[in-house]
């Protein structure tokens, strides 16, 4: 078996990791853009088609851990070249209803693109938790991980007799985080895992305590209890956090608002997440089309925003409408976006968030392992052989985790065979 970490090893975001069996049965995990600059450009070197050539050349598939753009892109240029990629059934779904909305752009060539996009997302193969997918000499088993992105998931993957397990990104702060542990412990443990190939974003912020989703719906219930309007900038696609706002706003008494895209993925939502927990039931948010209806002026309300040209003409209308002292705009995002000396600065994003004088209010949690998860899950899993930290930031620790010394000795960061396992870090 033939492990290479292609990106990640030192990077956040853009992660690819290959597998070959001995036989030369080739799979991606991930195949996601770098994430983008502070002038919100993304740089990448799979934009140039004889890179891409080189890196899918064997390849007989790619499966994505979720739906992410730093986790999923090139879809059309992978469609070309008939190699087959997989994806959840929600995922999927997600993903179509967002290159649908992204057709409507007013310019021919992005059309055009998210045209491709979109039938490249249509001929997916889709998997399921704890569903094996054979490629060749490869198995593949997903286990389904809470993220901020809906259909997460890790993948246990067998070949040559060995055993990985690739996490994807994942936290246990989330809605069904709980369930982790568990699923290691029963599922994944007892299968003898060799290589471990993690992801570490939050290796490197030993200062900060992870708060939980439960936390933050609460925060936000006792925020909104001092004005009569809230905006909220959150992911579109983080049922997590949308649930988080819905359900403090519910617990207020008031309108969930929201506009059509985002209406269409809370619909798609409730139809297949309600089943797993009741906290993702959104049947009572309400379409805003560019109106305020009197009754929302008298009860106020919640209205969930996004950074486009639509809603800052709708927050222009808006704003001299409502009194300064009863409005609040909460940012639910990185707060890397909105601070200049940060490399992930986002001048669009800070000019939206700062775009009216309104009272700014900051309440987010991460969609990723705190240190105390990423240890459990080591500590828990126990690889025989390797560990291989990816998604992290260049310079963190994984040895500084509270976890064996054998544990720590097993950590890999460069190219090295162990028990015939061949792994290479580009």
């Amino acid at each position: 078996m033939k492990i290479t970490i292609h990106r990640g090893i030192n990077q956040i975001g853009g992660c690819i990791t290959g597998i070959e069996s001995a036989s030369g049965t080739k799979i991606l995990i991930d195949l996601g853009h770098n994430l983008p600059d502070t002038e919100g450009q993304v740089e990448d070197e799979y934009d140039v088609p004889e890179n891409l050539d080189r890196l899918l050349d064997g390849v007989s598939a790619v499966f994505y851990t979720h739906y992410d753009g730093d986790h999923l892109a090139f879809e059309a240029a992978v469609a070309e070249r008939g190699v087959d990629q997989y994806l959840g059934r929600l995922a999927k779904r997600v993903k179509q209803k967002f290159y649908a909305h992204m057709q409507n752009i007013p310019v021919d060539s992005l059309k055009q693109k998210y045209k491709s996009t979109f039938q490249a997302v249509g001929g997916f193969k889709e998997y399921g938790a704890d569903m094996p997918v054979t490629v060749g000499d490869i198995k593949i088993t997903p286990y389904y991980v809470s993220h901020s992105a809906a259909d997460a998931y890790m993948f246990v993957i067998e070949c040559d007799g060995k055993k990985i397990l690739h996490t994807g990104d994942f936290r246990d702060h989330g809605y069904l985080g709980k369930y982790l542990k568990g699923v290691l412990s029963k599922f994944i443990a007892r299968k003898s895992i060799d290589v471990l190939i993690t992801e570490g974003t939050m290796l490197s912020r030993n200062d900060v305590r992870m708060m939980s989703e439960e936390e933050l719906q609460q925060k936000a219930y006792e925020l909104m209890s001092g004005y009569k309007y809230t905006f909220v900038l959150c992911s579109s696609t983080d049922p997590d956090r949308l649930a988080s706002f819905y359900q403090a706003t519910r617990h207020q008494g008031r309108p969930f608002i929201a506009d059509g895209y985002q209406c269409k993925l809370l619909e798609t939502f409730t139809k297949q997440l309600k089943r797993n927990h009741r906290i993702y039931d959104f049947t009572d948010a309400v379409e805003y089309d560019g109106t305020l209806r009197h009754p929302l002026m008298d009860t106020g309300f919640t209205m969930v925003v996004r950074n486009s040209d639509k809603f800052r003409g709708w927050l222009d209308e808006l704003m001299p409408l409502l009194p300064k002292e009863e409005t609040v705009f909460i940012y639910s995002q990185f707060k890397g976006y909105i601070l200049t000396e940060h490399t992930a600065y986002s001048a669009s994003t800070d000019s939206f968030v700062h775009s009216h004088d309104w009272n700014l209010e900051y309440l987010h949690t991460s969609g990723h392992a705190s240190r105390d998860a990423l240890a459990m899950v080591c500590n828990t899993v126990n690889p025989t052989s390797a560990i291989i930290p990816i998604h992290r930031e260049k310079g963190s620790d994984f040895t500084s985790l509270d976890i064996s010394d054998e544990l720590k000795d097993r950590v890999v960061t460069s190219d090295t065979t162990i028990d015939d396992i061949e792994i290479r870090v580009q």
